[in-house]
């Protein structure tokens, strides 16, 4: 079901914006309606806007995106903004995500399927703050993604910091596995080794 479009009285003239279904948007209808803004996300049948956002966002996920392809084995591939099918109507885009190399199916591809995905990693914004550290986590344990990673800008210094989480089978739910401040150095999903210094975010 798509929605149909009407004119807000507030509205800019010849802007028209969606009226939503009444059991709410699908992923059908994330990938049909004309004309939604550049990485629109689908949570719990909502379509989620992004403002616009800090430099820190845009320099630490091209940090992370060049650290990860230093060390990627030939078997996966690392995605920057893809939307992740969770269900019917959750369609979230993880900053970036590692996905298994055979889901990659050519340059006008637009989604992952949540069982392709291997990582997803969110980097905190102030408008997002909420669903990044609490709604997407859950649904993408939920989805069965085993590995997560949150990025935030923290202290008086505003340092980097990378909270490593991994999937526990049973509860379906992520356990905490390491936080990392100055590099992180992990063994899964794959080795990773990169600078996430402040130093290192500030020369890109």
């Amino acid at each position: 079901m798509t929605a149909e479009p009407l004119a807000e009285p507030n509205a800019a003239p010849g802007r028209r914006w969606p009226v939503p279904p009444q059991d709410g948007y699908t992923v059908d209808d994330l990938f049909t309606l004309a004309d939604l803004p550049p990485h629109t996300e689908l949570i719990d049948g909502s379509l989620v806007f992004v403002s616009p956002q800090r430099r820190f966002h845009a320099k630490m996920i091209e940090l992370l995106l060049n650290g990860l392809r230093r060390t990627v084995p030939q078997t996966l591939r690392v995605e920057r903004e893809m939307t992740v099918l969770l269900d019917r109507r959750n369609g979230p885009e993880p900053d970036l995500s590692v996905v298994r190399a055979e889901a990659v199916t050519g340059l006008e591809q637009t989604r992952f399927e949540a069982t392709d995905v291997v990582l997803a990693v969110e980097v905190v914004s102030p408008d997002s703050e909420a669903r990044d550290r609490d709604t997407k986590p859950h649904k993408y344990a939920a989805a069965g993604i085993p590995h997560f990673w949150l990025v935030e800008m923290t202290g008086a210094g505003k340092h980097p910091v990378v909270r490593v989480y991994e999937l526990d089978p049973v509860t379906k739910a992520y356990a905490l596995a390491g936080t990392y401040r100055e590099q992180l150095k992990i063994g899964a999903p794959f080795d990773v080794d990169v600078d996430i210094s402040l130093d290192a975010l500030q020369e890109l």
